[in-house]
C-alpha cells in the first residue's frame, strides 16, 4: 500500500512524549488499519521520541528544545529530526495529515496550530492555552478556514457529546465536573503546608506535573471554563463547576426543560482521543487493549460538591480572566507557567500561586481584542514579572513546554 492509496486517517502527534501523546499512539497502536501516524514532535524527551520514531515510522519527526546535550543527543538518535517552532509547522502542515492532535502543554503549539487551520487541517484540541489565551483568534480562523476542532479534555469530549443534536437556545447551562484534586478535603490552613508531593497525589488522574498541579489549585479548571466559552459559545453566567471526586461523570448539560445529559465512562484519556479522532464513528474497543467498560455495581455512588472558592480562588480568578476578555486570559496562563515550576522547586508555597495570579492580574493593562503577538506579549510579559517579582531570572527562561 503507498501513501496515495492509504485511507487511513493520517494525523500528526504534537506533544507525542507527553501523557495525551503516548496515549494518542495507545488508540493508533488499538485501531492500525483506521490510523496512521504521519508526524511526531516533543520538546526534548529525544530517547522517547526515536522509540515512537522506530515504531511508527512517520515522515517528518521534530523536536524544540535549545538544551545542548538534547541537541546532542537528537544528532545521534534522530539525524534527519527538524528543529524548533518551523519544525512543528511542517508536522503539522504535511500534505498527508488530516487531523492535528494538538497536545502540547504550554505555549509554543499555539502558532502551529493556527498554521495547521489555515493548511485545512482538522484539530483535536488537548491544549488549553491555545483558546484560553487565544480563544477569539482561534475560533475565528477556524470559521475562516472551515475546519473543526475537536475537543480531547474529557471535560469538554463529554460537553460536546451530550450536546450534539441539540439546540444552543435551550440549554440553560454547561456543568463542568471536577474531582477536587488531592486537596478537596484540606483547610485552607492545611493547604498552605501542602509538599510537592501531597499536590502531585492526584487520586483518580496520572498527569504531568504542571497540570496536577494545575488541578490542586483548580486553576485546570478555570482554564476549562475560558475554553467551552469559546467551544460552545457559551455565557460564563452559564458555565459552572461541580466538583465530583469519582470522575466517572467527566461533564453534564441541563436544558431548559430541566433535564440533564451526562456523559460517564471510567477516568482514561483514552475515549475522548479516540472519539476526537473516529468522530462521527464510534470505534469498537471491545477486542481492544483499551477496552475497559463501565460497571455501574461497581462504582457503587456519585458524590457531588459545590466548590469552595474560599479554598480555590485560582477558579475565581480564571472566571474574572475570561469575563475581562483581552489579553486578560494571556496573563493568567503566563503567570501559572511560572508560578507552577516556583512551587515545584520550593520557591513559595501553593497558596501563593493565587496571589501570584491576583497581583499579575491587577498589574496588567488589559489590551482589548489583541493580535496574536500582544497576546504572545501580555503572556511573557506576565511571566517575567513573576519571575522579576521573585528574584528569578527573566532572560533565559523557557517560556514553553511540549
Amino acid at each position: 500500500m503507498t501513501d496515495t492509496d492509504d485511507s487511513r486517517l493520517g494525523i500528526t502527534v504534537l506533544g507525542s512524549t507527553g501523557s495525551i501523546g503516548r496515549q494518542t499512539l495507545d488508540v493508533v497502536r488499538a485501531f492500525p488499519n483506521h490510523f496512521r501516524v504521519v508526524a511526531l514532535a516533543a520538546r526534548g524527551n529525544i530517547a522517547l521520541l526515536a522509540e515512537q520514531a522506530r515504531e511508527f515510522a512517520p515522515e517528518i519527526v521534530a523536536y524544540t528544545s535549545d538544551d545542548p546535550t538534547t541537541q546532542a543527543q537528537a544528532a545521534e538518535l534522530l539525524p534527519n529530526a527538524l528543529h524548533g517552532v518551523d519544525g512543528l509547522t511542517a508536522a503539522a502542515t504535511h500534505p498527508a495529515v488530516k487531523t492535528v492532535v494538538a497536545a502540547t502543554s504550554g505555549l509554543i503549539g499555539l502558532r502551529p496550530t493556527l498554521d495547521a487551520m489555515r493548511a485545512g487541517k482538522t484539530i483535536a484540541l488537548a491544549n488549553k492555552e491555545t483558546l484560553v489565551m487565544a480563544g477569539h483568534l482561534v475560533m475565528a480562523e477556524a470559521r475562516a478556514a472551515g475546519v473543526a476542532i475537536l475537543p480531547v479534555d474529557s471535560e469538554h469530549s463529554a460537553l460536546w457529546q451530550c450536546l450534539h443534536g441539540e439546540r444552543t437556545a435551550e440549554v440553560r447551562r454547561l456543568l463542568i465536573t471536577a474531582s477536587g484534586g488531592p486537596l478537596r478535603r484540606a483547610t485552607l490552613e492545611e493547604m498552605r503546608d501542602v509538599t510537592v508531593e501531597q499536590a502531585l497525589a492526584h487520586p483518580t488522574w496520572q498527569m504531568g506535573q504542571k497540570i496536577t498541579i494545575d488541578s490542586a489549585t483548580l486553576v485546570n479548571k478555570g482554564l476549562e471554563v475560558v475554553e467551552a466559552h469559546w467551544l460552545y459559545d457559551m455565557p460564563y453566567d452559564k458555565i459552572e463547576v461541580v466538583v465530583h471526586p469519582q470522575s466517572i461523570i467527566h461533564s453534564m448539560v441541563e436544558f431548559v426543560d430541566d433535564s440533564i445529559k451526562m456523559q460517564a465512562s471510567l477516568p482514561s484519556m483514552h475515549l475522548p482521543i479516540q472519539y476526537a479522532l473516529s468522530y462521527p464513528t464510534r470505534l469498537s474497543r471491545e477486542a481492544t487493549a483499551l477496552s475497559h467498560p463501565l460497571s455501574w455495581p461497581a462504582v457503587g455512588h456519585l458524590d457531588f460538591e459545590a466548590v469552595d472558592m474560599a479554598r480555590f480562588p485560582c477558579l475565581r480568578l480564571a472566571y474574572e480572566a475570561g469575563r475581562r476578555g483581552g489579553t486578560a486570559p494571556a496573563v493568567l496562563v503566563g503567570a501559572d507557567e511560572q508560578a507552577v515550576p516556583l512551587f515545584l522547586r520550593g520557591k513559595i508555597r501553593l497558596t501563593d500561586i493565587a496571589a501570584i495570579l491576583e497581583d499579575v492580574l491587577a498589574r496588567h493593562t488589559v489590551v482589548d481584542d489583541p493580535d496574536l503577538e500582544t497576546v504572545l506579549a501580555a503572556c511573557s510579559w506576565a511571566q517575567d514579572e513573576v519571575l522579576r517579582l521573585h528574584g528569578e531570572p527573566t532572560a533565559s527562561h523557557e517560556r514553553s513546554s511540549l
